[in-house]
């Protein structure tokens, strides 16, 4: 049996920051390792560590102690625009605010990580990631112009326009309804299916992280065992 291809490995990562009266401890000792195209859930209450855990596995914090590495690169011993250069080459993100630049179109949004890039496909690429979340007919609307489902099908195609090895998605059905957010869940199942892309949800619904393949349930910045978690894979 083949090995599998580790994209994403921390050991022993804490967080603290500084308050008032000395500092507090976010995360503590998580260690966790997620091999290629897997679907893992980080899950938790609010407060839990879910959403800083998520930045520094993606490069946007660095830890107070601790190593992380995502698609071989030690994150946490390079500097800040040594992780935004592997962030644009390695990874995509899907938040539940959407981020869409308001001035741009529909398209526009879309293609400009690529074009930032220097593709010169980035326009024909975003018709088809447009096309592939419905959106074809929407292409030159602006956000404004666009439902809250919408505006998130337009940053999930954006999250793939680079074709990332990794895509971290934080509550991205926090903000729809419903019958919209199963919409959204199930095209980043399908993405991530389709182009064999690791997915890394971070959720505080049970329902959308039992579709992944592993949980990791975190409370007060740790992760505690249950039945069907694993905590340390590594």
């Amino acid at each position: 049996m083949k090995t599998p291809e580790v994209h994403i490995k921390a050991t022993n990562l804490a967080k603290s920051v500084k308050v008032s009266d000395g500092s507090l401890t976010i995360l503590h000792d998580i260690s966790l390792t997620i091999n290629r195209a897997e679907t893992v859930a980080i899950v938790g209450a609010s407060g839990s560590g879910k959403s800083t855990l998520l930045s520094l596995l993606a490069g946007l914090d660095t830890p107070s102690a601790g190593e992380v590495y995502l698609a071989g690169h030690p994150l946490h011993a390079l500097s800040e625009d040594q992780r935004a250069a592997i962030r644009a080459a390695d990874v995509g993100f899907v938040f539940q605010s959407f981020l869409l630049l308001p001035s741009l179109t529909a398209l526009e949004n879309v293609t400009l990580p690529a074009e930032l890039a220097g593709d010169k496909q980035a326009r024909q690429r975003g018709l088809t990631l447009l096309q592939q979340v419905g959106l074809a007919d929407r292409a030159d609307f602006y956000p404004a112009q666009l439902s809250g489902g919408e505006q998130q099908r337009v940053a999930i195609a954006r999250a793939f326009i680079t074709n990332p090895a990794v895509l971290f998605a934080d509550e991205p059905s926090a903000n729809l309804d419903a019958a919209t957010g199963q919409k959204i869940e199930d095209l980043l199942f399908c993405l991530n299916a389709d182009k064999g892309t690791t997915l890394v949800l971070v959720t505080h619904n049970d329902e959308l992280a039992q579709r992944c393949q592993r949980q990791c349930r975190m409370q007060a910045g740790r992760f505690v065992g249950a039945e069907g978690v694993i905590a340390d894979v590594g």
